[in-house]
C-alpha cells in the first residue's frame, strides 16, 4: 500500500507567524495562521483538513459497505464539523459531526441507518481519530 504525504512550513512566532500546508501530490497547498485557526480569519487549519479527510473517508467507506451488501448508491455528501476547545490541558479537537446524505435505490431506511453507523467507527480515519466523539446525522435522500 502506499504512504501518503503532507507537509507544513510555519515562520514566526504564534500569534504573529504564518504557515503553509500542502498535500504530497501536489493537489492542494494552503495558507494559515492563528487568525484562521482559532479566529475567522482566511486561510486554511488542521481541523479543516482533518474534517475534509474524515468525510471522504466516510462517504467512500459508506458506499463501499452499502455496495457490499447489495445496495449501491448514486451518490454521499458528507460534512464535517470539527470542533477545537480550549481545556484545562490546552486545547483540543473535542468532537466531530458528522452530517451524511446518501441517494441509495432500494434501500430501507433501517439497513442504511445500520450501515451508517457501522461505518462512524470503521472508517480508517475514524479509527485514527478514536480518541474523538464523532456524531452522525445520517439521512436519506
Amino acid at each position: 500500500m502506499p504512504v501518503r504525504n503532507a507537509q507544513a512550513a510555519w515562520e514566526g512566532g504564534l500569534k504573529g507567524g504564518k504557515g503553509t500546508m500542502g498535500l504530497g501530490s501536489g493537489a492542494y497547498e494552503g495558507a494559515y495562521s492563528f487568525g484562521s485557526r482559532f479566529e475567522e480569519a482566511g486561510g486554511t487549519n488542521p481541523e479543516e483538513l482533518i474534517g475534509a479527510a474524515l468525510a471522504g473517508c466516510y462517504s467512500m467507506a459508506l458506499a463501499a459497505g452499502l455496495e457490499k451488501a447489495g445496495h449501491a448508491p448514486k451518490r454521499i455528501a458528507t460534512k464535517a464539523r470539527v470542533h477545537i476547545e480550549k481545556g484545562e490541558s490546552g486545547f483540543g479537537v473535542t468532537r466531530i459531526q458528522l452530517d451524511t446524505e446518501a441517494e441509495v435505490p432500494g434501500v430501507d431506511e433501517a439497513a442504511f441507518k445500520q450501515a451508517a453507523e457501522a461505518t462512524k467507527t470503521a472508517c480508517p480515519i475514524s479509527k485514527a481519530l478514536a480518541s474523538v466523539p464523532i456524531e452522525l446525522n445520517a439521512k436519506l435522500v
